[in-house]
């Protein structure tokens, strides 16, 4: 739509339209990896679909930045409005849950429910009532808030990185859209090698899930105030480098993250948990974009933007490490309705 549309009114309700559509799209993502990954394959499971997001600025920055340059603005936005298309009839033909699924074998089955999947379902109860009891839980707030600082570094660099390799390192669009793919290969990398399979295979080892991915979550975190060193550098290269070790480490934390709603919410609400997070997320990613912009226009320079950024990210850590807890399943309290719970049995035709 933003390729077609004229006028700022329109451009911004198309805007508006893609924010509410793309909403979704992670907390199904984390509800459907409950569904369907044993807990200890959940850690490769989440960070194969962060790390596709990660991937996806390795080929959509430059390739948009070469339509840009070639054909003008709005043919970024055909490019990305053709792709997304192709991918919602694919995932409408290809994907079911597992209790609607025809190619899940028995055996298969039996191992996703014995290892700890998450039972398909929702809470019978008032949906309202279940939210309010998510939101007084200090888990879910140690969750929410810690991602919440994860996530205003990565919208700062998804957001400004093209534009700070333009405007303070003077590079053409072109040139800044190669050089940003960087640092998002290094971030998807680490991403499943780190976020994905040091995890699932540490705990596979007989190590503490919790202190594993704990540590893991503030390692991440603490690689992310790196950024801090491009505030002090006018090198393209040396920028890029802190950047890259910024990035790379907020990127394995990432999935650590989005694996722990289906680990810690009660039954038939890992959907609302991974909401809660995504929703002051993307608080957080509509923020950053403006106080940075807001920054720079006072002070004429990127450098204040890092050192904020790295302040929050310590706020993020002591968050994971103090608010989190251990990382196990909240209990629903006695009094609330029981959640309703559906079989992995595949449906008997009518």
């Amino acid at each position: 739509m933003t390729a077609i549309v004229s006028g700022f009114g329109l451009i911004l309700l198309s805007r508006l339209l893609l924010g509410i559509a793309e909403a979704p799209a992670f907390p199904g993502s984390a509800k459907a990896t409950g569904y369907w990954f044993p807990v200890k394959e959940r850690g490769l499971a989440t960070s194969a679909f962060d790390a596709a997001a990660k991937f996806s600025n390795v080929i959509g920055v430059p390739l948009v930045a070469t339509a840009v340059t070639l054909y003008g603005w709005r043919a970024g936005f055909w490019i990305t409005g053709v792709l997304s298309l192709l991918y919602a009839a694919l995932f409408w033909l290809a994907y079911r849950n597992p209790s609607e699924s025809r190619r899940l074998s028995g055996e298969e089955r039996t191992y996703i429910v014995e290892g700890g999947a998450q039972q398909e379902g929702t809470t019978s109860g008032n949906p309202l009532a279940s939210l309010g009891f998510l939101l007084r839980q200090p888990k879910v707030w140690g969750l929410t808030l810690g991602f919440a600082a994860y996530g205003y570094s990565f919208y700062l660099l998804l957001t400004w990185l093209p534009g700070y390799l333009q405007t303070a390192l003077h590079m053409t669009v072109l040139k800044s859209g190669f050089y940003t793919i960087v640092p998002w290969v290094v971030a998807t990398v680490t991403d499943i090698l780190i976020g994905g399979w040091l995890v699932d295979w540490l705990i596979a080892r007989g190590y503490d899930s919790t202190r594993v991915r704990k540590t893991l979550l503030t390692i991440g975190m603490v690689l992310g105030l790196a950024v801090i060193g491009a505030a002090f550098t006018t090198s393209p290269n040396i920028a890029i480098l802190w950047i890259s070790i910024a990035l790379g480490g907020l990127a394995f934390a990432a999935p650590i993250g989005w694996s722990i709603p289906s680990l810690i919410a009660p039954k038939g609400t890992v959907g609302t948990v991974g909401s809660i997070m995504n929703f002051f997320n993307n608080l957080v990613g509509i923020a950053a974009p403006i106080v940075a912009g807001v920054i720079f226009d006072r002070t004429g320079s990127f450098a204040a933007n890092f050192l904020v950024a790295g302040f929050i990210l310590i706020i993020g850590i002591l968050c994971y490490l103090f608010l989190l807890g251990n990382i196990e399943q909240i209990q629903a309290p006695p009094t609330e309705v029981p959640f309703a719970e559906v079989s992995l049995a595949p449906k008997q035709a009518s």
